[in-house]
């Protein structure tokens, strides 16, 4: 596969193609622009909600983003959502009722929209006081369907709490981990990146043996898995997760050492 290029680009964010810092290095979009000319464009694949976009938007001037893990699918040049995959109600309380029941002291949160909505004793790590957040009650977050619905419990370590979730909620929805604490990411029932993934893909005459995928964190087995069985290249990061290291077919540098360029300069010498 030396000579292997690929027709799309395809990258996490945090973690990957983001700094510590959170930013895109110069190294980084100058690498991805040079691959641009050449007619291969970057397509982002975030956890993050359309709410979190906006800088990123700003550094990369548009492009397509696949968020919330494969629920969400965004147009981040005219800044517009072009699909969603949502959970409905029905399995939203299914899944809250059994993880109360299951693991007291787990709480909730859950994003749809520019929307950010959490129980009172939910503790959220970032931008609090942003526009779109408040605090509400169990009841009033399951009304409607939700992009993403978070479980947190501070007490019990990230593995154990993620693997508890996944027991509980079975078939029904589907769930994973991006974060370093116990925080659970529920999505619809397969939904995942690899999803979103695959319809970018498809409505770009691509399949996975067309695509370098970049990630980090348990949310991105999917698509790795995707990429992989394929005959694509799904590329770890060299500090990223043990299930990512053990689903890459390569391994670059970290984050900070600018390891998505590395990795796409390796592919054009």
């Amino acid at each position: 596969m030396s000579d292997w290029r690929p027709a799309l680009i395809v990258s996490d964010l945090d973690g990957t193609l983001l700094r510590s810092d959170e930013t895109i290095s110069d190294v980084t979009l100058a690498e991805l622009g040079r691959w641009e000319e050449d007619g291969v464009p970057l397509v982002l694949a975030t956890g993050r909600p359309p709410r979190w976009m906006h800088g990123v938007r700003e550094r990369l001037g548009g492009g397509t983003a696949i968020c919330c893990n494969g629920a969400v699918l965004l147009d981040l040049t005219e800044f517009a959502v072009l699909a969603e995959w949502p959970l409905e109600p029905a399995d939203l309380r299914a899944v809250t009722g059994e993880l109360r029941r299951r693991a007291p002291g787990t709480w909730f949160a859950v994003e749809y929209g520019d929307q950010f909505r959490h129980e009172p004793v939910y503790q959220p790590r970032w931008d609090v006081d942003a526009p779109g957040v408040a605090v509400a009650t169990l009841e009033e977050m399951l009304v409607q369907p939700v992009a993403k619905l978070l479980a947190r419990h501070e007490q019990l370590p990230r593995d154990a709490f993620v693997e508890l979730v996944a027991e509980a909620v079975g078939d029904r929805a589907t769930v994973t981990n991006s974060s370093s604490d116990a925080l659970a990411e529920i999505s619809a029932r397969d939904v995942t990146k690899a999803t979103g993934l695959a319809r970018v893909a498809a409505a770009r005459g691509l399949g996975p043996e067309d695509v370098v995928y970049f990630g980090d964190m348990p949310n991105d087995v999917a698509a790795f898995d995707w990429v992989r069985e394929g005959g694509g290249r799904a590329v770890a990061m060299a500090h990223a997760h043990p299930e990512v290291l053990a689903a890459a077919t390569d391994v670059t540098d970290t984050n900070d050492e600018d390891g998505v360029a590395a990795f796409l300069a390796s592919l054009r010498s």
